[in-house]
């Protein structure tokens, strides 16, 4: 067999593959590699640098990049971190964060998860704090309009601070020792990122309360911190607190740090206070004050009283001095004016009713029924005269003539001139009746007259009515009183039918009995009968 001959003995045993030491690897697969190893490598990064780009998604995530003066790099903060920030990001802010490294496969970038932010010291933290005044400020939350006024007495008292510092207490001892009210406390963290929520909670608290609760709804807000470093006091300038401090109905005073310490709740408030024990003195008055300035006037008040009584009583004495000494010298010369008018009263009612009997008599006289008479027969012939030329003048010459002048007639019929005649004369002769009736009156009023005569001359002392006598002296003048009289004085008694000598023995007359009259038979009755 040649060497050139191949002989096939069964069959051929197969090639092994060629072995690649690089295997190929997809995109993903790379791209994964380097998430999962640069996640392993830097789980946990700070990174100082300067934010730029910040943009705010409607998802809640931020998307920002961070940069220095050489490169930059990516960051996110998810929707979780954004809200417990301790600063939030805001375009040329200096900050320190914290996180991870990791990239986005979907672009070939890495990027930093932001877990944690903060100011890259207090530089950053005021450049800050200045472009939030300045965007409030804008907005006129800083206006000093609209602030509300401090209540002068309040009742209730709310203080929003830690409640175990040494804040607290200083605020109740000085409320305490000046104005002794109701406090009510919310207590609340003043330090770190949830301090800010935390205030802005307890001032939205207060302000949902109802007057009248369980719980006092107070007249003001106290918020309070003792002093500290900008760090410490970083979270009374943030946006959110500012805004719930403008948005509450309660006057709300601030007394944050020290009277140097600065922060943006202090530009909203209504009133700032430039330590806690200042706020305590701002929000209440001293009792002791109060009482001392009601006393004073009180004291005032007793004086002013004391003058005007001692100045009325002054005029009062000027004025009686100008009176005369006698009340009844007041009325002497009145009671006088008086009688004189009584005394001629009756002669004047004579000479009234005098004028108006003349003048009634006169009025008689002119309206005579004989004048009348005469009126009513005048004015009766004249109206049979115009009848007659009317009934002479008719004529026939024309329809329309006689139609008229029918018509004329018709409305000068005598008939209604005769009814209106009837109606006067009745009229007359009822006047007539009142004039007949005149003198009657007269009479009545004469009989009156002469009444009130006989009844003027029986009051007259001068002429005394039976029974009764008018004392006199022996010069005629009338004696009224008992008084007038003396022991052994000669007096004339004047009755009606005459008068006699006296003489006073000067004792009391002792009243003889009452002689009674004999008992009058009491008539018989109306309807007994004749005895005869």
């Amino acid at each position: 067999m040649s060497d050139d001959s191949y002989v096939f003995e069964g069959p051929a045993e197969a090639v092994p593959p060629v072995r690649d030491n690089n295997p190929p690897q997809s995109v993903s697969e790379l791209a994964f590699a380097l998430k999962r190893t640069l996640e392993d490598r830097f789980g946990h990064v700070r990174l100082r640098g300067e934010i730029s780009k910040v943009n705010r998604h409607a998802s809640g995530h931020v998307y920002l990049t961070l940069k220095d003066d050489k490169a930059c790099i990516d960051g996110v903060v998810w929707k979780g971190q954004a809200r417990g920030l301790g600063v939030q990001p805001e375009t040329g802010l200096e900050v320190i964060v914290t996180g991870k490294i990791t990239s986005y496969p979907a672009r070939s970038s890495y990027q930093i998860v932001v877990e944690t932010m903060e100011a890259a010291g207090a530089g950053a933290l005021l450049a800050q704090l200045e472009r939030l005044k300045v965007k409030l400020k804008g907005e006129g939350l800083f206006d000093p309009a609209r602030k509300q006024a401090i209540p002068t007495f309040p009742a209730v008292i709310g203080v929003i601070t830690s409640p175990t510092g040494a804040v607290i207490r200083d605020i109740l001892h000085r409320i305490a020792e000046r104005w002794p009210c109701r406090v009510v406390v919310w207590p609340v963290v003043v330090q770190g990122e949830a301090a800010c929520g935390q205030v802005a909670n307890a001032i939205r608290g207060f302000d949902a309360l109802k007057p009248g609760g369980l719980i006092p709804r107070p007249d003001l807000l106290i918020v309070a911190r003792g002093g500290g470093s900008v760090e410490d006091l970083w979270c009374f300038n943030d946006e959110g607190l500012a805004r719930a401090v403008v948005a509450a109905s309660i006057p709300i005073i601030s007394a944050v740090g020290h009277e140097t310490d600065t922060t943006l709740i202090d530009f909203v408030s209504d009133r700032r206070a430039p330590t806690p024990t200042g706020a305590a003195e701002i929000a209440t008055p001293v009792l002791a004050d109060l009482k001392y300035a009601v006393a004073d006037l009180d004291r005032r008040l007793a004086r002013a009283g004391g003058r005007i009584l001692e100045d009325r009583r002054t005029r009062l004495r000027a004025a009686a001095r100008g009176l005369p000494a006698r009340p009844e010298d007041l009325l002497a010369l009145p009671q006088q004016r008086l009688d004189h008018a009584g005394s001629r009263l009756g002669s004047g009612l004579t000479r009234n009713v005098a004028v108006h009997e003349r003048g009634l008599i006169r009025v008689a006289g002119r309206l005579s029924p004989a004048l009348l008479g005469r009126a009513i027969e005048r004015r009766r012939d004249r109206l049979e005269a115009v009848a007659a030329r009317l009934g002479v003048g008719l004529t026939a010459n024309t329809k329309a003539h006689e139609h008229r002048l029918l018509r004329a007639l018709a409305r000068l019929s005598p008939e209604p001139l005769h009814r209106r005649l009837d109606q006067r004369a009745a009229r007359l002769q009822t006047a007539g009746g009142r004039l007949t009736a005149m003198p009657r009156r007269l009479d009545r009023d004469e009989a009156r007259l002469a009444a009130l005569s006989r009844a003027l001359a029986g009051l007259n002392p001068k002429t005394p009515k039976p029974g009764f006598a008018r004392v006199e002296a022996v010069d005629g003048t009338m004696i009224a009183a008992a008084a007038a009289l003396s022991e052994g004085q000669q007096v004339r008694l004047v009755f009606a039918d005459g008068a006699r000598g006296a003489r006073i023995d000067g004792g009391e007359a002792t009243p003889a009995a009452p002689v009674r009259p004999a008992a009058r038979p009491k008539a018989p009755p109306a309807d007994q009968g004749s005895l005869f």
